[in-house]
């Protein structure tokens, strides 16, 4: 681009006037500073490698150069980072965040401290703020933890529960209910 005017300050910093409008300021560290002919976007890139740039809507893109990580804030107060290995983050405004992982698993941190992951492969665990936490497999199986026990339900409705003293319990869907001790003895067992 064509400069129009260019301005050396006795601080070292030098700004120059391109004819499109843009200022191009750059200062004595490394830094410089564009401002663009609309006077609403500006990109600064900082003597590290670092990043700014202000969208005329107010998004502010920030590249960390060192961690190779872009943090984008948006005007309604959504942030959303990009790492490196692909992870993306979204913090929402009301205290909301969602992880994406590499490998695609969703984990999302609710802001009453309950906690959702979703798996590639369709499993979705669900932890509460008392520490509980549901399993739903993708073959219909559910599981629930519990500091009491562990319950897992089968699609066909038997439902199998082991408690902390490894006392296991299997009720049928035909109404047969078998328990085993922690050494897997049967104490009882209502054949039908």
């Amino acid at each position: 681009e064509e400069i129009q005017r260019e301005t050396a300050y006795p601080d070292g910093k030098v700004e120059k006037v391109l004819k499109n409008g843009c200022h191009l300021i750059f200062f004595p560290n490394g830094t410089w500073k564009k401002v663009g002919s609309d006077g609403k976007t500006v990109t600064i890139t900082f003597f590290n490698g670092d990043v700014k740039q202000v969208m005329p809507d107010q998004t502010v893109i920030y590249y960390y150069a060192d961690a190779k990580t872009t943090h984008t804030t948006y005007s309604d107060g959504l942030e959303v980072l990009q790492f490196s290995n692909g992870q993306i983050e979204k913090h929402y405004p009301d205290g909301k965040k969602e992880i994406t992982f590499p490998d695609q698993t969703i984990k999302n941190l609710f802001t009453d401290g309950q906690e959702e992951s979703i798996f590639p492969d369709g499993t979705i665990v669900r932890v509460q703020r008392d520490g509980s936490k549901t399993i739903e497999f993708n073959n219909g199986q559910r599981e629930l933890h519990t500091p009491q026990f562990k319950r897992r339900e089968y699609p066909d409705g038997t439902v199998k529960t082991v408690y902390v003293n490894g006392q296991q319990e299997t009720k049928y869907v035909s109404g047969r209910v078998r328990v085993k001790d922690k050494d897997g003895n049967i104490i009882i067992d209502t054949k039908l």
